[in-house]
């Protein structure tokens, strides 16, 4: 009987290990901290895409996975080429990138970027368009209603279109409060993008002709820094706040909106992706993708 304890308590510890063991490995995907991921998105059954700033890969990590896969290499583009904005478009089997490039022996460092369309299966490319001007920064995107591409530049304060079925974008909004726009997503049917330099949320008024208007600024209750990664989710917006370390829940009413913080203590997340329960975050400064349950 000792004996028969003994095993007994061997495998009970045993399991619980594999089981913790698990639990850990779920939560973590990229753990190189030099992988810097700006951005990730999730794919049909469960993969998630993640971009790196640091290198000229885009890799994917299987459901149950920790090893990442190089997914696309974009190593012959130029030296110093890296990503930022990362969504998987089922409806069109395509993931969008956003690509940037240095200018060689510019000071400060100017970019050339480019929006990137491969297949969301196999990588194969799609779709490039190249930002207009000798220095951008393509930085998000989001499908809206309409089913076209919503493109934002953050260094020159504009937001492009690309149509369904298109493969060139048209401007859609130039404006000054624009200068910083970093992420940009629809909630109910309505455009908000945030200023990472001002630390600001815009509401982005569309007409019944689809004009735009100037961007309204939503009041929020309390202050948010360095407003990054954001996303949609049961009527609320996600929000990583890369200068606080924070995810929070953003409710909007109206002009005005209500900040709960639902995380702390991340190392620069860049990055918040709804999956069902789950919210998946780039943590760029400790180099891997981390998930938190989706507040009830």
């Amino acid at each position: 009987m000792p004996n028969l304890s003994a095993r007994r308590l061997a495998a009970c510890v045993a399991l619980l290990t594999s089981l913790a063991q698990a639990a850990s490995a779920a939560e973590i995907l990229v753990v190189d901290a030099k992988s810097q991921p700006e951005s990730l998105t999730v794919a049909p059954g469960g993969i998630v895409i993640v971009g790196s700033a640091s290198t000229p890969f885009v890799y994917k990590v299987r459901p149950g996975s920790t090893t990442a896969e190089k997914f696309v290499d974009a190593s012959a583009e130029g030296a110093g080429t890296f990503f930022f904005g990362m969504l998987a478009d089922a409806a069109t089997n395509t993931l969008w990138t956003c690509q940037l490039t240095p200018v060689p022996g510019t000071k400060p460092v100017q970019r050339h970027t480019a929006l990137r369309g491969f297949d969301l299966e196999t990588g194969a490319p799609k779709i490039r368009w190249n930002l207009p001007g000798g220095d951008s920064i393509c930085n998000d995107f989001a499908v809206g209603p309409d089913k076209a591409l919503y493109i934002s530049d953050t260094v020159n304060s504009k937001i492009y279109k690309l149509p369904a079925g298109a493969s060139t974008a048209e401007l859609f909004l130039e404006d000054r409060a624009l200068y910083g726009i970093d992420r940009i997503t629809f909630l109910d049917g309505t455009l908000y993008v945030n200023n990472v330099f001002s630390n600001n949320l815009y509401r982005i008024p569309v007409d019944a002709a689809g004009r735009t208007g100037q961007p309204v600024d939503i009041w929020m209750d309390q202050p948010v820094k360095g407003p990054d990664g954001m996303r949609a989710a049961n009527g609320k917006l996600l929000l990583a706040e890369n200068g606080r370390g924070k995810i929070s829940v953003i409710t909007v009413h109206g002009d005005k909106a209500s900040v709960t913080v639902i995380k702390e203590g991340l190392k620069t997340p860049t990055a918040v992706e709804p999956a069902g329960d789950t919210i998946w975050i780039a943590e760029r400064g400790a180099g891997k993708a981390v998930s938190i349950p989706m507040p009830k």
